[in-house]
């Protein structure tokens, strides 16, 4: 499960950029023109090395630039439908049981080698090697068996029905194919792989740790070529500089999302430069354990949020970057499209609730006390996000006028989930996985011990073994109508419950320089367009 969490954590603080270096709006920035524009080359700054690109594995390897290399049999569109990739088509049995997959035949690898049935055989036998590891994805444990009819055509089997199998299909790791020359002594994949040979737009062309990777464009690439001819991947140690390195004009465009502070943003949007914000695409929210001293009651869950000015906070913080979120799923998220009963900012209606549930200020006091139990919460946050930090420190002062005392711990990426887990603390800044693993990966994680910590935090609710069936019905059943059913009866039980705070609907941002054709920025957080980066 840590896998998982590890690269959902990364994320949180990685993003991409992606840039070119000319620009035609001043002479200083003119004179700065480097070689790399002229030869068609757009050039990424990256805090992390990409790794060795190893496609069913996890850290370091980075996920944006195992999707330049590695190709999927399917591919997931911001409108949440599934397009062909590696496969042209594909049929599902009645009982949802059976995935036949009719390959393409025009596929080779970049080193000229055929891709076929055999190779994709191979692949998928490497990575249920070591099943445990991809464990967070639910098809993992489903499948029984994965065989060859012919050539081109293959066989996904599965023990019960699930209807997730292509989202998960077509996410960026672990199910993508390596040629056949890359594979290790024993197809051991999980511990190394001999060289990232891949049917994907891009090659690695040159690389040196920790300091850069240059990737070319694939010239045996099955599908359209992308319009410029290089990358190149500079490893940018932090946002600062990031942010330094495209005002310098060594960057002509700022990709993501956490890439950058959001005042190095604003300063940058009031330079003139060109901007754009994507689609909402995962959402930031606040997770409440419900076996924990006052939040085991819902009036206080409840009142917590009536206490935040939340428009306020996100439009303050985020420089409207964010869009404020009233339910835990963005409409365009696959069965997240209704409405819910929305808790909207009233002091007066959070000390109301208080005060009926027994929870009193005593003259003179500054906090609530029941039963000689004072009304103290605990918060979990990372500290080196620039977002959840000040967040944390407004909604503490917000809630200390209705007599809650929120205190604060700033920790790395995972401590707060584990000790939420671990019924340690009390609320922990929480996110959606966004596209293309939600809404299923909510209901399959959220069902599972120690997966992203939503188990644990609503053990306390009267309710949550049926909870736990009908997430795991949602997956399994083949009825389209009982499934959107199921989904609404979940999401409006949690939202009824209080278990989840939303926050913020989050956004990748794209900043870019003049020579730099204008793009909106995708929803996705690790498949980059670049098919739409093109040079003026």
């Amino acid at each position: 499960m840590k896998n998982r969490w590890q690269w959902i954590a990364l994320l949180f603080v990685v993003g991409l950029i992606a840039g070119c270096s000319t620009n035609t709006t001043s002479s200083s920035k003119d004179e700065n023109t480097k070689a790399t524009s002229q030869q068609n080359t757009l050039t990424y700054g990256w805090p992390l090395d990409v790794g060795p690109l190893n496609p069913h594995a996890y850290l370091p390897n980075q996920m944006t630039a195992q999707a330049m290399v590695y190709d999927s049999l399917v591919s997931y569109n911001d409108d949440g439908t599934i397009a062909p990739m590696l496969a042209k088509k594909w049929a599902i049995s009645e009982d949802g049981k059976q995935y036949t997959f009719y390959l393409r035949e025009d596929v080779k690898f970049s080193d000229g080698s055929t891709f076929n049935a055999d190779n994709v055989i191979r692949n998928v036998n490497a990575i249920m090697k070591h099943k445990d590891d991809h464990s967070w994805m639910g098809l993992v444990r489903h499948i029984k068996d994965f065989k060859k009819i012919d050539d081109y055509t293959v066989k996904l089997l599965l023990d019960e029905a699930y209807y997730p199998v292509l989202n998960e299909l077509a996410f960026v790791r672990p199910f993508r194919f390596l040629g056949d020359e890359g594979f290790p002594a024993g197809d051991d994949t999980a511990k190394a792989i001999k060289s990232p040979i891949g049917t994907g737009p891009w090659v690695l062309k040159t690389y040196k740790k920790d300091e850069y990777a240059i990737f070319e464009r694939n010239d045996y690439y099955w599908g359209e070529k992308p319009p410029v001819k290089e990358i190149k991947i500079n490893v940018i140690p932090d946002a600062e500089s990031i942010a330094l390195a495209f005002e310098n004009n060594e960057l002509d465009m700022i990709y993501g999302r956490g890439v950058i502070s959001l005042d190095n943003y604003e300063y940058l949007k009031a330079q003139g430069y060109h901007t754009e914000i994507s689609e909402p695409m995962s959402t930031r929210a606040l997770l409440f354990n419900t076996q924990s001293g006052p939040l085991k009651e819902r009036s206080v869950r409840q009142a917590f949020q009536y206490a935040i000015n939340k428009m306020q906070m996100v439009d303050s913080i985020t420089n409207g970057t964010e869009m404020v979120a009233d339910k835990i799923f963005w409409n365009n998220i696959p069965y997240a499209d209704f409405d819910l009963e929305t808790i909207s900012y009233d002091v007066e209606k959070a000390k109301k609730l208080l005060d009926e549930a027994g929870w009193k200020l005593p003259k003179g006091a500054t906090i609530r006390e029941k039963n000689g139990q004072k009304l103290q919460l605990e918060l979990m946050y990372i500290a080196t996000d620039a977002v959840q930090k000040p967040m944390a420190e407004l909604m503490q002062g917000e809630l200390a006028k209705v007599g809650i005392e929120l205190t604060l711990q700033g920790a790395d990426v995972m401590v707060g989930l584990e000790k939420l887990m671990n019924d340690e603390t009390d609320i922990n800044f929480w996110r959606t996985n966004g596209p293309p693993t939600d809404p299923h990966s909510f209901m399959n994680e959220s069902s599972t011990p120690n997966a992203n910590a939503v188990y644990e935090a609503k053990l306390g609710l009267k309710d949550h073994k049926i909870l736990d069936k009908k997430m795991q019905q949602i997956l399994t059943t083949t009825n389209e109508k009982q499934r959107a059913t199921l989904y609404k009866d979940v999401l409006t039980e949690l939202n009824k419950e209080a278990l989840f705070f939303p926050l913020s609907y989050e956004t990748n941002l794209v900043i870019t320089q003049p020579t730099m054709k204008n793009f909106k920025p995708s929803s996705s957080e690790y498949d980059l367009p670049y098919q739409q980066m093109k040079l003026k």
